[in-house]
């Protein structure tokens, strides 16, 4: 899902970075407020999960990737904004030193895949898990449903911002100056994927462990945070 340089305009990259500057700057307060000192190294690990989560992915058509996130666990443990925070982390990082997306295009990036991701799945496992035990199955399926349904909301994302490359940057005859395809290949091609192989990818990682927080550390599910959100 990573989006590399020269795939979107310039307008578009920089609405993009505009768009995603006070959201930050909402989660860095959020953070600051809610976050305990004893759950910063938890936060860090969970960037650096998301980080190597992120790393297995796989080429796909329109130009881009296929893989999982790990935001809505992160999400999950120590709440959105705080996820918010280490995806966007682990997505700089990749975007400046292994070239994993473009730096033009971390803003729109980071919007996908550590806005969107993370608020979509972790309200989606709010509602499906309710006000179940903390050891209910139900928690599980909740989280594993989460983790698909922000995967798939963030490819549509991806896939709608490429889509729409050939209509605001083309020539005079029509030519795409950027992305090529439009939403009818772009959006399948994105969603697809994630839909029949990455979304479960995300689904079964994000259940497991929280799976198995549930018997080794199930404080870690009910985060101080919680309240906040």
């Amino acid at each position: 899902m990573h989006i590399p340089d020269g795939y979107l305009g310039p307008a578009t990259c920089g609405v993009f970075y505009a768009g995603m500057v006070p959201l930050w700057a909402r989660a860095a307060q959020q953070v600051k407020r809610t976050l305990k000192a004893k759950q910063v190294p938890l936060m860090a690990i969970g960037a650096a999960f998301s980080f190597v989560i992120m790393m297995f992915n796989v080429p796909i058509p329109g130009g881009t990737t296929g893989h999982a996130v790990g935001a809505v666990l992160v999400a999950i443990l120590l709440g959105p904004w705080a996820a918010c925070i280490a995806v966007s982390v682990a997505l700089v990082i990749q975007a400046l030193l292994f070239g994993d997306g473009g730096i033009s295009a971390i803003g729109a990036n980071c919007f996908n895949m550590a806005f969107v991701l993370p608020f979509v799945g972790y309200y989606t496992y709010k509602l499906i898990s309710g006000n179940s035990a903390i050891a209910s199955f139900r928690r599980v399926a909740a989280a594993g449903i989460g983790g698909y349904v922000g995967l798939a909301v963030a490819a549509l994302c991806a896939g709608t911002e490429f889509g729409l490359q050939p209509l605001l940057h083309h020539t005079a005859s029509g030519q795409a100056l950027y992305c090529p395809y439009g939403l009818k290949i772009a959006v399948p091609a994105m969603v697809g994927g994630h839909l029949l192989v990455f979304g479960w990818v995300e689904l079964l990682a994000t259940a497991l462990v929280v799976k198995y927080l549930q018997k080794a550390e199930p404080a870690l599910l009910q985060p101080e945070t919680e309240a906040a959100q």
